[in-house]
């Protein structure tokens, strides 16, 4: 069973993220856009806590779902291309679009590499080493070829209603940009992460590992 900690930091997770939907859906650019990009939080939320009886996850790996969940409602307040601090960073990089779509693209690919990596540990029972950072990098950027089909069947459905979800801000090739970012996200996760994220593995009591 969960612990009173484990359950403590769902519950913070839980008020960080009603505070951030509350001031992201208040008066967002577009409430059909707005509810499509902060979807994934009410999905991630509702299996946290489905499975929070059975299976804790480690810190880092709630700690970044927190994070991601908070970049998908800023990003569903003002829609990607219009996100305040991605026009700063533009003024201040000299680039050519509003780069917060990319950067939440590369989250896509940096959280979900970590949580995958666990479940894939500790649930599937793979060894460290190379051949499950090649699974953990296929499966984000299966992840975000779906998710971008996600966004071609909005596209066929809404037709123009799509654009501010989309968001591809007249770049012919946002897709495979889309896609090229998530697979840089998660082998940096990788990279940058997989130690601690196994200190934090070995942290975890036998009776969460065995879960």
């Amino acid at each position: 069973m969960a612990g009173k900690g484990d359950r403590r930091a769902l519950g913070l997770l839980s008020v960080i993220w009603g505070l951030g939907l509350l001031a992201s859906g208040w008066a967002p650019y577009e409430r059909g856009t707005w509810l499509m990009e902060v979807a994934p939080v009410f999905i991630a939320l509702a299996a946290l806590w489905g499975t929070a009886g059975r299976f804790t996850l480690s810190r880092p790996a709630l700690g970044l779902i927190g994070f991601h969940g908070l970049v998908l409602m800023l990003g569903g307040a003002y829609s990607y291309a219009r996100v305040p601090i991605g026009f700063a960073l533009q003024d201040a990089l000299h680039l050519a679009r509003n780069p917060y779509d990319r950067f939440g693209h590369f989250c896509q690919g940096f959280v979900p590499a970590i949580v995958l990596r666990e479940l894939l540990v500790r649930l599937g029972g793979l060894q460290r080493g190379w051949l499950l950072t090649v699974l953990v990098a296929a499966c984000c950027l299966a992840v975000s070829a779906a998710y971008e089909l996600v966004e071609f069947g909005a596209a066929m459905a809404l037709g123009q209603g799509a654009d501010a979800f989309l968001g591809t801000q007249g770049d012919p090739w946002d897709t495979q940009w889309d896609m090229l970012t998530c697979l840089i996200g998660a082998l940096a996760a990788l990279a940058s992460l997989s130690r601690a994220h196994d200190r934090a593995l070995a942290g975890l009591t036998s009776s969460d590992v065995s879960k």
